[in-house]
């Protein structure tokens, strides 16, 4: 049993052919499902979580939400954007030192409302206790969204949308063969794993591997196995899970986290002259190049219904305007 969310986004988001990028692959049928459509700021995939932490913590009586991630973190825009819809005070710390200028998701972050601590090189909620308690010594009673939103309750937020995609396909009389999306925390891997497996979906998940870093001695790959065991655990899924179902694709990451490459860039234009489709050069392009380089490399069987899950991410694009033009 899933828990109780509380509405934020516009969904289901479009499920969509490609049907110009079909034309150019023609081996394949291309497919791309639009959480950059999800509503709440422009949109992206962690509304799904937040509908989760938001209820939980509207639910609880908490009046503050802090979360942490990078200075251009699409999770913490839209915790922003969430906090400010349900009347939550929000708290983000963000990697780096204040910049002169705001710009992307940050400016965004800001214009939303939330108070933003710079927290150097600790990008990943390394000082979320910390702040934590001196809020709470503010009499403020906080709640902490993980990094990215991956623990299992975020991690709901995608195998309820597994249960919408699967509607969506069987009105559509369609089958999915492949589905690639982007992985960096983790949540929203384990929760479209949990899900096929919970409502009998036949397809493979291709998680594209955006950021080479796991979480201290933790691998991304043991993270995402952790979740699996304790969701198998509370939604009665009769599977023994190993860290098998949790490989990742990996090397597409080699420059390392949020450095944009042709690879993006070039991914990035073909979607968008191909489709008036915008990616983003952290998760979404990378992920979309990983697709692109099956496809041209003929990686998956011929015939094949393939499907991009399009995280969102717009508002990186202004900050790294320089490395795209």
């Amino acid at each position: 049993m899933l828990s109780k969310k509380y509405p934020l986004g516009f969904f289901p988001t479009p499920l969509e052919k490609m049907e110009n990028l079909s034309k150019k692959y023609p081996h394949y049928s291309l497919f791309i499902k639009r959480d950059d459509n999800s509503g709440l700021a422009s949109g992206g995939n962690k509304v799904r979580k937040l509908q989760f932490f938001i209820y939980e913590a509207l639910d609880k009586g908490y009046d503050t939400i802090i979360t942490a991630g990078a200075q251009q973190s699409n999770h913490c825009r839209q915790t922003a954007a969430a906090c400010a819809k349900a009347g939550l005070e929000c708290h983000l710390l963000l990697g780096g030192n204040k910049p002169e200028n705001y710009t992307g998701n940050l400016l965004l972050s800001h214009l939303l409302g939330a108070t933003i601590h710079f927290t150097g090189e600790n990008r990943k909620g390394e000082d979320l206790l910390s702040i934590k308690q001196k809020l709470e010594v503010k009499n403020k009673k906080v709640y902490v969204v993980p990094y990215g939103g991956s623990n299992l309750l975020g991690a709901y937020g995608f195998v309820d949308a597994v249960k919408e995609l699967k509607k969506q396909l069987s009105d559509m009389n369609l089958k999915m063969d492949y589905i690639f999306f982007a992985s960096s925390s983790g949540g929203t891997q384990a929760g479209l794993k949990l899900g096929v497996d919970l409502f009998g979906l036949d397809v493979k998940l291709m998680p594209i591997s955006i950021d080479k870093l796991g979480y201290g001695d933790v691998t991304l790959d043991e993270a995402v196995l952790e979740l699996l065991l304790e969701g198998q655990k509370t939604l009665g899924i009769e599977k023994a899970y190993t860290v098998e179902d949790t490989t990742l694709i990996r090397g597409y990451d080699s420059e390392g986290y949020g450095v944009v490459t042709s690879n993006e860039k070039n991914a990035i234009k073909e979607l968008a002259h191909s489709e008036g489709i915008l990616l983003d050069p952290v998760y979404s392009g990378r992920a979309f190049y990983g697709m692109l380089d099956h496809l041209k490399n003929k990686k998956l069987k011929n015939n094949s219904n393939v499907l991009f899950w399009h995280t969102g991410g717009l508002p990186a694009n202004f900050y790294y305007s320089k490395e795209l033009v």
